[in-house]
């Protein structure tokens, strides 16, 4: 008999629900986060914001900015920033795939999501590029008319 996979228990903590109106995601990617003790136990409780989450490349790796973890109430050791840079843990060929496209210009990389996976703290990482007001206001346009079309469809099979 073929061994039972498990499937991965995923927890979301917060969301960049900003980031998929201001950006156009081409990409995404799964990286794991370094992070001290106390950070975890805060994550746990979801006492974190993302709302102007972005990852930059440098020589050792990839760095998460603008991440905010609330300070952990019951922490009886040193106090950790709250907005500190964290470490992006991903292969080495994804570093180097990454790093590649930031350097075309316009593209970014901007934090989506931030959950558990199996007890391990991950970041859902989006390869973006900034949309324009015309952008924004097409996908508004084009998200009404599917409410509109999903509303008709309901009443119309509704009896």
């Amino acid at each position: 008999m073929a061994k039972e996979e498990k499937k991965a228990r995923i927890e979301p903590v917060a969301t960049n629900r900003k980031a998929r109106h201001d950006y156009l995601i081409t990409d995404t990617y799964e990286a794991g986060l370094a992070l001290e003790g106390p950070e975890v136990k805060s994550l746990r409780l979801k006492q974190a914001t993302m709302s102007s989450a972005f990852a930059r490349a440098e020589k050792d790796g990839l760095y998460l900015y603008g991440l905010h973890i609330a300070p952990y109430a019951f922490n009886t050791l040193e106090e950790i920033d709250p907005i500190r840079t964290r470490k992006l843990l991903l292969k080495r060929a994804e570093i180097k795939r990454l790093s590649g496209a930031l350097t075309i210009k316009g593209l970014t990389l901007v934090a989506l999501e931030l959950y558990f996976k199996n007890g391990w703290a991950k970041v859902l990482l989006g390869l973006a590029k900034g949309k324009k007001a015309a952008d924004k206001h097409e996908s508004i346009k084009k998200r009404d008319i599917d409410r509109e079309m999903r509303r008709e469809f309901k009443e119309k099979f509704k009896g």
